[in-house]
């Protein structure tokens, strides 16, 4: 798009990105985060260094900014040209983008987490707004690139009090006189408060001393190594002898086994709520959220914990997540729609010589290239794109996306519905 004394012409903006270097990222060229940011900004790769986040928006923890204008951030860019958001949009959420669209490189696991909602953010940012960023609230969905795995909400009632029974080490870390009711009361088929037994146990075992749960897990490590040379270990218990590595005498790796553990494969998505317990632990994806930064973390993690009010905001829902498979739009293009107001995510997959058309649409999008190379039309421009290119579309854009060799994209703009039905 051209930019010229305020005026702008219908096309798509370049953009250059940020990146995050937290540690649970993967280390120089082996991240996918490091080599699209080398692309995308040229910037020089340190091989010994950790490449987790490639983020493409307008959140002040990592802004995006127009390619060819040093220094004007899109955030900037969009409060000179707001009609570049649509009215729908700006009516909604004003004069910024409501959404962050990421890259994902996961080299171990991240920090048990959850994210608050609205009216918690906005307490924790006042209360708290060097740790909690923004009064947003940040819902968000993964969708894989490579094969993922991640832990996410609780697992249910009867794979509970199978942990309890045959986990000893939970029991001795939380007390029989917290954990024998639940087991009693289940095993009787009597009413169950499964809320409150869970919330119980949790907030126990998340709140023990850290001496404690040293002892305890020593005892779990050194059983599974004796019992690994005469069985094979489940896939929960080898992901506890890999998390204890990682994060060693840390509680997380204890509060691992209530929580479900997921597998991902390419082009499936997970998406995770307000108050949802979570931790990414391996492989890489595309990530779409609310435009927030706010994590609220109690365990497999050096940074600042919260653990009562992470067993406070919790909703403690039992069971399996949704595994979202996408709805394919045509030959080419596969939609993720979660059950969010701020987003959606396509994706793309090109073969060679082929084309697609992205419809006009009365809100913004963010491209991102992740493989291969084409051009992107649009009624204004003929932009050449390849890896680690990314282009932000104005509101009313209508985008030809072609290859000769093959081409990996995906768009992440506000969720349709909401769109369409205003």
């Amino acid at each position: 798009m051209a930019v010229n004394g305020g005026k702008n012409e219908t096309g798509l903006v370049k953009l250059k990105c940020s990146v995050q270097n937290y540690d649970w990222g993967r280390i120089g060229y082996d991240s996918r985060v490091a080599r699209l940011f080398e692309k995308n900004c040229g910037g020089q790769i340190d091989e010994k260094k950790h490449y987790a986040e490639f983020w493409m928006g307008t959140h002040v923890s990592g802004p995006s900014f127009v390619d060819g204008i040093d220094d004007l951030s899109l955030k900037t860019w969009i409060l000179q040209n707001p009609r570049v958001l649509g009215d729908v949009v700006v009516d909604k959420w004003g004069h910024d983008l409501p959404f962050l669209l990421k890259v994902l490189s996961v080299g171990r696991s991240l920090s048990i987490q959850a994210h608050p909602d609205k009216e918690l953010a906005g307490f924790l940012h006042k209360l708290h707004p060097n740790v909690y960023k923004d009064a947003n609230h940040k819902p968000e969905m993964a969708l894989a690139l490579t094969e993922f795995e991640a832990l996410c909400g609780f697992i249910s009632s009867e794979e509970l009090d199978v942990v309890l029974e045959t986990v000893p080490e939970i029991k001795e870390a939380v007390g029989d006189a917290c954990a024998d009711p639940i087991l009693t009361v289940n095993n009787h088929n009597g009413e169950v408060k499964e809320e409150r037994d869970l919330r119980s146990i949790f907030t126990k075992l998340m709140s023990v001393d850290r001496e404690v749960i040293s002892k305890a897990l020593s005892r779990l490590i050194n059983r599974l190594v004796k019992e690994n040379e005469t069985r094979q270990l489940t896939s929960k218990e080898e992901l506890v002898l890999k998390l204890e590595k990682q994060y060693p005498n840390d509680v997380g790796v204890l509060a691992a086994l209530l929580l479900n553990l997921v597998k991902l494969e390419l082009g499936d998505g997970l998406y995770i709520a307000a108050n949802e317990p979570h931790a990414y632990l391996n492989g890489e994806c595309i990530e779409c959220m609310a435009a927030s930064d706010n994590v609220v973390r109690a365990g497999l993690t050096p940074k600042y914990i919260d653990v009562k009010t992470l067993c406070s905001m919790l909703t403690y829902k039992q069971g399996l997540p949704d595994i979202l498979k996408g709805v394919p739009l045509n030959q080419h293009v596969r939609r993720y729609t979660p059950p969010f107001e701020e987003f959606e995510v396509d994706q793309c997959l090109l073969d060679q010589g082929a084309s697609v058309v992205f419809p006009a649409l009365p809100g913004p999008s963010v491209f991102v290239v992740i493989s291969g190379e084409g051009t992107m039309l649009t009624s204004a421009c003929e932009d050449r794109v390849s890896e680690g290119a990314a282009l932000f579309a104005p509101a009313g854009t209508e985008v030809c996306v072609s290859t000769g060799s093959g081409l990996q994209v995906y768009r992440a703009g506000v969720n349709s519905m909401v769109l369409l039905n205003p």
